[in-house]
C-alpha cells in the first residue's frame, strides 16, 4: 500500500502550537506517512516542479496541512499548487496524474468553530471557505476527503486539546488509507 504524503505548509512551524505538535505526531509514523515541509524545502520559493510531481505520483493519499490564513492557504502553498498542478500533468486532455488520488486538508483554525456558520462572525462554513481547494481537486480528478481541523488554535485550545487533536489527526490519516 502506498504511503500518505503530508504537504506541510507553515512558514513558522517552530512557533506553532498545533502544526508543530501534529508534525511531531506524524514523525512517529514515518513508515506509513511521508512529511514534506515546503517552507523548509523552498525558503527562496523556487519550487522544483518535477521533484514535487514525482513525490505526488509516489503517493495515493495527499494531505495538505497548514494554518488557515485569512480564510485561505499560506502563500507558499498557493504558489506550490499553481506551479505543480500543471496542464498536461494534473489536468487537461492528457493530465491525469492526480486522478483517483485522495486529497485532504488538515487545518489549524484560530477562531472558534461556532463562528464558521452563516450566523457566526465569519458568515461562512469551513466547507465554503475551502471551496477553491475542493474545486481544484475535482478539476484534477482527485477524490476530496472531508477536512480535519482544530478550532481555537490562536488562543482557546488547551495543550490537552492540541495533544488530543494530534492523536485524532493520525486517526484521520489512517482512516482514508
Amino acid at each position: 500500500m502506498m504511503k500518505t504524503l503530508v504537504i506541510l505548509a507553515h512558514p513558522h512551524i517552530e512557533d506553532s502550537r498545533v502544526n508543530n505538535r501534529w508534525k511531531r505526531e506524524i514523525l512517529q509514523y514515518t513508515n506509513e506517512i511521508t512529511i514534506h515541509e515546503i517552507y523548509k524545502e523552498y525558503p527562496n520559493w523556487s519550487i522544483d516542479v518535477l521533484k514535487e510531481q514525482q513525490l505526488l505520483e509516489a503517493h495515493s493519499n495527499i494531505i495538505f496541512q497548514f494554518p488557515l490564513y485569512w480564510y485561505s492557504y499560506p502563500p507558499l502553498l498557493k504558489k506550490w499548487l499553481d506551479d505543480v498542478f500543471t496542464h498536461g500533468w494534473a489536468y487537461g486532455s492528457q493530465g491525469d496524474k492526480l486522478k483517483g488520488k485522495k486529497l485532504g486538508i488538515a487545518m489549524s483554525i484560530g477562531d472558534k468553530k461556532e463562528n464558521y456558520s452563516p450566523t457566526g462572525s465569519v458568515s461562512f462554513t469551513v466547507d465554503e471557505v475551502i471551496a477553491p481547494f475542493k474545486a481544484s481537486a475535482v478539476h484534477v480528478g482527485a477524490i476530496t476527503l472531508p477536512y480535519f481541523a482544530v478550532f481555537g488554535a490562536s488562543f482557546q485550545a488547551s495543550d490537552e486539546d492540541i495533544n488530543q487533536s494530534a492523536k485524532d489527526y493520525i486517526k484521520y490519516i489512517f482512516q482514508y488509507k
